[in-house]
């Protein structure tokens, strides 16, 4: 997946998944988001703008809705909710994705604001991020257990945990093979999954025992996978969703 430059939200709901990228996305946003809710504060510096809704639709999970600012249209999504042609609502401008393709509604957005909620105007704007979302550090790190790893082999070809964060200069853009244990799971963030791995090395104090990876695969706490994918530095997601390191788009092999 492709954005362009970021002026949150997991979340990562996680959670799913960059600086100075263009181009065309394609993410379909996967079925089974919780829409339970947990408070969380707005993102500080988040702009909020209110218009009235002309357009709207559902989409797995999500609620679409192009709204008329007056000067200009957009179009937002959340986490679905009740909204109507005419309703007055008020998006926080988070996470914009440029070239964002639909395949549930087969369509292409040049421009898409994926907020952490909207709200109709008026309603206070403090609350509610979904519950699916991956938990996040204030400094916005992913937050992972430390977990005695037991069992975890080397790739074939591949790279340790410790590795790709040593090397992550050299090792940015290309492809890697990672084995790792699988330490933390969210499904369906922005149309893809989120894990966390680790293989025993590395500083946990550091922050470097861990890789975050996205897959459009599945996996289950306590699987010891092979991940093979881009490796990919320095994501900025906006409100402080930065990641200093993950792998995306990555395919899962169980290890042998």
């Amino acid at each position: 997946m492709k954005f362009r430059t970021y002026e949150i939200v997991f979340l990562i709901s996680l959670l799913g998944l960059c600086v100075g990228c263009s181009g065309e996305s394609t993410v379909d946003l996967g079925p089974g988001e919780s829409t339970e809710t947990i408070t969380t504060p707005l993102p500080a510096g988040s702009e909020i703008v209110t218009g009235t809704v002309v357009e709207t639709m559902d989409a797995a999970s999500y609620t679409y809705v192009r709204v008329d600012l007056g000067s200009e249209e957009i179009w937002a999504a959340s986490s679905q909710f009740e909204v109507a042609v005419g309703d007055r609502v008020s998006v926080p401008l988070e996470m914009p994705m440029a070239d964002f393709r639909s395949e549930t509604l087969d369509r292409v957005f040049p421009t898409i604001y994926f907020a952490s909620r909207i709200l109709r105007e008026g309603e206070d704007m403090s609350g509610a991020m979904p519950s699916s979302h991956p938990p996040m550090e204030a400094h916005g790190r992913q937050v992972a257990p430390v977990v005695d790893i037991e069992g975890v082999k080397t790739a074939e070809g591949g790279v340790t945990v410790a590795q790709v964060w040593t090397d992550r200069s050299v090792l940015a853009g290309k492809t890697v093979t990672v084995a790792g244990q699988v330490v933390k799971f969210n499904g369906g963030i922005l149309g893809t999954n989120w894990l966390h791995i680790q293989d025993g090395s590395g500083s946990a104090e550091g922050g470097t025992n861990d890789l975050t990876v996205t897959s459009a695969q599945g996996a289950a706490i306590g699987d010891i996978v092979t991940v093979t994918g881009t490796l990919a530095v320095d994501q900025d997601f906006g409100a402080g969703y930065t990641y200093a390191v993950m792998i995306k788009d990555a395919t899962l092999a169980a290890q042998e």
